[in-house]
């Protein structure tokens, strides 16, 4: 039976490249899969899945208004597997949609992201994926800070850690630091570039 599948992690845990490999590995068996993302990231271009290391592939956007599930069945084929990246940035509709797509249409779907953002808050569609996700897999990687595994994703802005501001600001590492707990709080940088967090963990 097919299953709705949530991979997640901090940033640089792998994620992107991931999903490169799942789409190879299926299409090198001569089964046809569906590539999307999010069209909030275009960094690179959008549609684009970019990797860290270099691999890239163009997909279909997910936008607001993207109806996944007729997307799906409007294909002139059946896909084996449905794959999205920054699965974050989907809507509440969105994750229904795969669901549907699981559920309907038999099809496997596997949706690749964050969990939390810079501020520690879950994102959206990664809080309907934890909530509908038949099978949840956390992707590791290490903090920036020391050789714990990372759990958040910390902002810097001119060397300085941000825990406040807009939820969704596209960057890579030049932007975001994946840290543990400790280092989220603590993180070792100057003190005259520590920002306070408040009433948080200190």
């Amino acid at each position: 039976m097919a299953q709705l599948f949530f991979k997640y992690g901090a940033m640089n845990s792998g994620k992107s490249i991931e999903i490169l490999k799942v789409a190879h590995n299926y299409e090198e068996q001569g089964k046809p899969v569906v590539l999307l993302t999010s069209a909030v990231d275009d960094r690179e271009d959008v549609g684009m899945v970019s990797s860290r290391i270099g691999l890239k592939r163009q997909g279909m956007p997910i936008y607001n208004e993207t109806d996944i599930l007729e997307t799906i069945k409007k294909l002139n084929y059946t896909p084996a597997c449905v794959l999205i990246d920054e699965a974050q940035f989907l809507k509440k509709h969105h994750v229904f949609e795969l669901a549907k797509i699981v559920d309907e249409l038999n099809i496997p779907a596997m949706a690749f992201g964050l969990k939390n953002d810079f501020r520690n808050e879950l994102f959206e569609g990664s809080k309907y994926l934890l909530l509908y996700a038949d099978k949840i897999e956390e992707m590791k990687t290490i903090c920036w800070f020391c050789h714990k595994k990372a759990i958040m994703n910390m902002r810097m802005q001119n060397g300085k850690p941000v825990y406040s501001g807009e939820q969704i600001q596209i960057g890579g590492n030049e932007s975001y630091f994946p840290v543990c707990r400790k280092h989220y709080f603590h993180p070792p940088v100057q003190e005259s570039n520590r920002e306070s967090v408040g009433d948080q963990y200190v």
